[in-house]
């Protein structure tokens, strides 16, 4: 079973002022792979309270942590910073394949600065704040999510067939 975080930043939202539905979005796109939800916050766009949770669900050994929200180019979008604070190691092909997803519906994509990476054995992904574009990012890594978790943990096997077009 793979165990999640979904962490949502979000000025509004940790006031109350705003309901989560990318975190919603998250929760039941991850069940798909037949994931569990462990852990849910919202805080504020604030740099070193999204990398200080990040690294508390890090040490508790979660397998993967979804963030929503604070990928823009917005002056309070910090989301990719506070990411890099944390991991050892980035993926740019899963945040390069979410962008180009996403670049299929709209040209603003490409103004995503979200960040896909490693710390310890936990895989954290960016997603945008918008369950929309949850949808689209998140959509394309479903796939090999649970390979990507297997390498981290040393579940070291076989490469899974490749899929045909």
């Amino acid at each position: 079973m793979i165990r999640v975080g979904i962490l949502t930043a979000s000025d509004k939202g940790s006031r109350g002022e705003r309901v989560d539905t990318s975190g919603d979005a998250i929760r039941e796109m991850v069940a798909s792979i037949g994931a569990e939800v462990a852990k849910y916050d919202i805080v504020p766009d604030e740099r070193d309270l999204i990398s200080l949770k990040l690294r508390e669900w890090c040490a508790e050994g979660l397998d993967l942590i979804v963030t929503t929200g604070g990928t823009g180019l917005g002056p309070r979008d910090v989301t990719p910073e506070a990411t890099r604070d944390v991991i050892d190691r980035e993926a740019p092909g899963m945040a390069e394949a979410m962008r180009a997803q996403s670049l299929k519906f709209t040209p603003m994509a490409m103004l995503s600065r979200a960040v896909v990476g490693a710390r310890d054995k936990t895989l954290i992904v960016n997603l945008p704040g918008s369950p929309k574009g949850v949808r689209e990012s998140l959509g394309v890594l479903l796939p090999v999510l649970p390979h990507a978790i297997d390498i981290l943990k040393g579940v070291v096997g076989e490469h899974p067939p490749t899929q045909k077009a």
